[in-house]
């Protein structure tokens, strides 16, 4: 630093100090006022001992202001040296004026001591003898702990809230396979997409952003032809109901017309013009399904998912579990079923946590769980490895801790505690006094549904000697129980979570469990009767209460028609299986579907569609009479 400049900056801060002592005599010159006092801390006049201390200390804060005046001045020569001298002036009054206005407050607090503490007390209604008015850390009375966790439990969030970045599939393949893998099978499929609509318009409008699917660039602009109104407010639940426009009125009809006589060419004709038809869109993706095409079929069932979720209600919020879509509304039906086989399209992915997410928001959808969500959350819950939250579920879900009745939950429990305990050993010892362990738990299950064990080890399957000898026992003979109800939950169960099973470690759970039962029965044969009392109360029913739910719609397997029979894949899904098991169906299919009428119709048009396999125009006329002139006419031939 030159000379000139520091003598330059000497010079400044002789200034500084003098103006700062004219400023110190101007205000000991005034006299107090008592309206501009500091306002007094009524906290700080209930201990004696502090304001003498503070009294006793005030030397010392005077000298480290001191001190402060003397760091407030370097710091302004060091910011003067950047050319900001002025603003570091302004900086140092300010906090010269704080300083002396802690001081006054300082002695005013000591003035103020004198008066009686008990006349400050009651002027101000305080209670001397609080804990929450005495100084220094206070522990909390077991009162306010029980008070605080009941508000911490009303306030957590329910067992069904979704998680938005769950739902998202692409963000768990990225976990499983990592994003550079991802990236790269999403750019080819780019480029195959950008191939199918070269020459098209491009960049004609933006898709809406959306959580349950995430659409495509390809795919057309949403029409508004769905919208949702709000009913009513019930229990905590708020009610909505989708509702048609005349635009979707419209081809609602075209689709009950082609659906009459089984034409998915016609249905297929009015995808052209309503793209966003949720009936046309669901057939359509059945019958992908069943030749083989699952990318198209998942396709349009995200193009479903795309249109129910734009027309959702401004204050439609099922995230957070407290809105209710009920399915007895004949214009909600279709969130159900898409949901639903979307549900499935992602565990086929192998996204599993994806699909609890969905799961769950069936269940919050609609509390009478019209799909059978609750036979299946647990499946997903395992092969998402969230075992903490399955645990929580069955405690909070209804909060009456009766879902372990169910034939899936009361297996399922058991593995998730199996799972927790290798997670989590040493807290073990915490839990082993509130809840049961594994090997309790699985016992606990064969008691109550001991007949999913032979269909277990018939599904599995399981072909140890070991599984042999425990199903000779008598307990373990019978496949089936009293309860119609129970049966078909049962055989829900062995279809939806059968693989699980094939891992090693549970198969040796079951089966050390599976012996220990059978050592129960031979010292006492009455828990067995004392379990089936317990199964006969769960499930009082002899009908069977559960009867819409079919077991091919929990199965892994994904089915398929022959060519020929694709026209008729329309059918109710109930006289399909019947017609694959040999039974009898109330409409067989000699009569086939109503023909199609080419008369007026342009004939190009006519050989275009006959090449479809599903399209019928009655054949040769009348089957049994043509058969016969047929015949005749070879015999007159070969005469």
């Amino acid at each position: 630093m030159s000379a000139r400049l520091l003598k330059k900056f000497l010079k400044e801060q002789e200034l500084q100090q003098q103006q700062h002592h004219v400023e110190d005599e101007e205000e000991a010159a005034e006299s107090p006022d008592s309206e501009n006092r500091p306002a007094i801390n009524p906290f700080d006049l209930l201990n004696d001992d502090d304001v003498d201390q503070l009294q006793e200390d005030e030397p010392e804060i005077a000298d480290e202001m001191v001190v402060g005046k003397d760091h407030t001045q370097e710091l302004s020569v060091m910011r003067s040296m950047t050319g900001a001298i002025s603003t570091s002036n302004q900086k140092s009054k300010k906090k010269k004026k704080k300083k002396k206005k802690c001081k006054a407050g300082l002695t005013s607090i000591t003035n103020k001591v004198e008066e009686p503490l008990d006349d400050t007390l009651d002027a101000l209604s305080l209670d001397a003898n609080s804990s929450r008015h005495k100084l220094g850390p206070t522990k909390t009375k077991p009162e306010t702990s029980t008070l605080c966790a009941g508000f911490v439990k009303q306030c957590a969030p329910p067992a069904l809230q979704l998680d938005p970045k769950c739902l998202n599939p692409e963000n768990e393949l990225r976990r499983i396979f990592g994003s550079k893998v991802v990236k790269s099978f999403e750019k080819s499929n780019q480029d195959s997409s950008s191939r199918q609509v070269r020459g098209g318009r491009r960049g004609a409008h933006h898709t809406r952003k959306t959580i349950l699917v995430s659409p495509s660039e390809h795919w057309p602009r949403w029409d508004g032809s769905l919208s949702m109104e709000f009913l009513e407010t019930k229990d905590g639940y708020h009610h909505f109901r989708y509702v048609h426009s005349s635009y979707y009125d419209q081809a609602q009809r075209a689709f009950e017309a082609a659906k009459a006589i089984q034409d998915l060419n016609g249905i297929a004709s009015i995808l052209l013009y309503h793209p966003y038809h949720l009936d046309s869109l669901i057939t359509m993706a059945d019958y992908f399904k069943f030749v083989g095409e699952h990318q198209m079929s998942a396709d349009a069932i995200a193009k479903s998912l795309y249109a129910l979720e734009c027309a959702w209600h401004p204050t439609f919020t099922p995230l957070q579990a407290n809105c209710q879509l009920k399915i007895n509304h004949e214009t909600n039906k279709p969130m159900f079923t898409t949901l639903f086989t979307h549900m499935k399209n992602l565990d086929r992915r192998g996204c599993h946590r994806s699909a609890l997410e969905v799961c769950k928001l069936l269940l919050s959808l609609d509390l009478d769980d019209p799909m059978g969500a609750m036979f299946c959350v647990d499946y997903f819950a395992l092969r998402a490895e969230v075992y903490a939250w399955l645990e929580w579920f069955s405690e909070d879900y209804k909060s009456d801790n009766s879902l372990w009745l169910f034939p899936n939950f009361s297996y399922s429990l058991a593995i998730c505690r199996f799972y927790l305990e290798r997670e989590e050993p040493s807290k073990n010892d915490d839990t082993s006094a509130t809840k049961s362990s594994s090997a309790d738990l699985m016992k606990q299950a064969l008691m109550l549904h001991p007949s999913v064990l032979k269909k277990l080890v018939a599904k599995v399957p399981l072909k140890d000697q070991a599984w042999t000898n425990i199903l000779k026992h008598a307990f373990f003979q019978s496949e089936k129980t009293v309860s119609a109800s129970l049966d078909h939950l049962i055989n829900i169960y062995v279809e939806r979570s059968y693989i699980i099973w094939r891992l090693p470690d549970l198969q040796k759970l079951l089966r050390n469990s599976a012996l220990q039962v059978i050592e129960t029965l031979e010292h006492s044969s009455s828990d067995a009767k004392d379990w089936a009392c317990v199964r006969k109360e769960a499930f009082s029913s002899e009908n069977n209460e559960y009867g819409h739910l079919l077991v091919s719609d929990f199965s892994d397997t994904v089915p398929t028609l022959p060519p020929e029979n694709l026209q008729n894949f329309m059918v109710d899904p109930r006289m399909r299986e019947a017609e694959q098991n040999g039974g009898q169906i109330a409409n067989p299919l000699d009569g086939g579907p109503a023909p199609h009428d080419v008369a007026n119709r342009n004939a190009l048009a006519v050989l275009f569609e006959s090449m479809l396999p599903w399209v019928n125009y009655g054949g040769r006329g009348d089957e049994g009479g043509n058969e016969e002139n047929q015949v005749d006419g070879h015999e007159q031939d070969n005469d």
